[in-house]
C-alpha cells in the first residue's frame, strides 16, 4: 500500500510513494492510515494528513490538504467486459485547501476525487487509457461545471470511451464522446491522445510527469463549443508490463517493511 502525492511549481517537483508492509495499514468506515499518512472522512470531506519522504533527494512532505465537496456522486462504472474493474467519480468537482509545513506552502483551488478498484491487476485488462478532467476557463465559469473523458483500450481488443458532464449540485449528463486527437509524445515516446471538438482544437500546456508508462499534463482545449483547461493522463499498460520498467520502479516507489 502506498499514498502518492506529487507536487509541482516554480520551486521544483516533489513526488513521494512509498509501499508500505500489511502492519503499516488501517482502516475503519471513515479513516485510512498508511504508516505515518492517513485519510479522514469528516464533515463532508476528506482531509488528508501527510508526513511522506520524496524521492530521489529525500525531502519531507508534511501537512495537511482540505477537499469539501458539495455533491457526492453515487454512480459507478464498469470499465471492462467482465465486471472486473470498476471506476466512481465520488466527486468531480471539489474544493481544495493545501496547507504544508515542510514543503512551506499554501493554496485553495478546485480539484477532484475519484476511486478505482478492481478483482486483478490494470495491466491484465488494459492495454492502455487516456484520461481527462475538463473545467471551464471562461470569467465567471471556473469550477461551475466538469467535463471527464475516459478512452480505454482493453487486453481483449475492444474499446470503451465515456464522455460524463457533472454540474456542481452532483447532476449526471452522458454525452457522445468527441473525436480522438493525438498529441505529441513525450521524452519517452509514450503515445499521448485525448479527445476535442476539433483536431486543432487542443494543445499541450505542460506536462507534469514524463515517466516509461505514463504521462501527466495539462492541456488547453476545446470540449462541446467551449475552451477548456484539463488535467490529462496517458497509461500504458503494455509499457508497464516490461520487465525493464518493472526493475525502475523501486527508484520511484521504493519499499518499506
Amino acid at each position: 500500500m502506498a499514498i502518492n502525492v506529487a507536487l509541482y511549481g516554480e520551486r521544483g517537483h516533489r513526488w513521494s510513494m512509498t509501499e508500505r508492509g500489511r502492519g503499516a495499514l488501517d482502516r475503519s468506515a471513515t479513516e485510512f492510515r498508511v504508516g505515518p499518512s492517513r485519510m479522514v472522512w469528516e464533515r463532508d470531506g476528506l482531509t488528508l494528513h501527510l508526513d511522506e519522504l520524496a524521492v530521489p533527494h529525500l525531502s519531507r512532505i508534511r501537512g495537511t490538504i482540505r477537499v469539501d465537496t458539495d455533491a457526492l456522486n453515487p454512480r459507478s462504472f464498469q470499465l471492462d467486459g467482465t465486471g472486473r474493474h470498476h471506476w466512481r467519480p465520488i466527486a468531480p468537482l471539489c474544493r481544495v485547501s493545501v496547507d504544508l509545513d515542510s514543503p512551506s506552502l499554501s493554496w485553495q483551488g478546485n480539484g477532484y476525487l475519484d476511486s478505482n478498484w478492481g478483482a486483478e491487476p490494470l495491466e491484465d485488462g488494459f492495454e492502455r487509457w487516456d484520461w481527462a478532467r475538463a473545467t471551464q476557463v471562461e470569467p465567471g465559469t471556473t469550477g461551475r461545471r466538469a467535463t471527464i473523458l475516459y478512452d480505454m483500450h482493453r487486453r481483449d481488443g475492444s474499446k470503451q470511451a465515456l464522455a460524463l458532464r457533472f454540474d456542481r449540485d452532483g447532476s449526471l449528463e452522458e454525452l457522445t464522446p468527441p473525436p480522438r486527437v493525438a498529441l505529441p509524445g513525450t521524452f519517452w515516446r509514450v503515445a499521448r491522445r485525448t479527445q476535442a471538438d476539433t483536431t486543432d482544437g487542443v494543445t499541450v500546456r505542460q506536462t507534469l510527469e514524463d515517466a516509461p508508462f505514463y504521462a501527466r499534463s495539462v492541456l488547453d482545449s476545446r470540449l462541446y463549443g467551449e475552451r477548456v483547461e484539463a488535467v490529462h493522463e496517458t497509461l500504458d499498460l503494455d509499457r508497464f508490463r516490461l520487465p525493464i520498467v518493472k526493475l525502475m520502479l523501486p527508484f520511484r516507489m521504493p519499499r518499506r517493511a
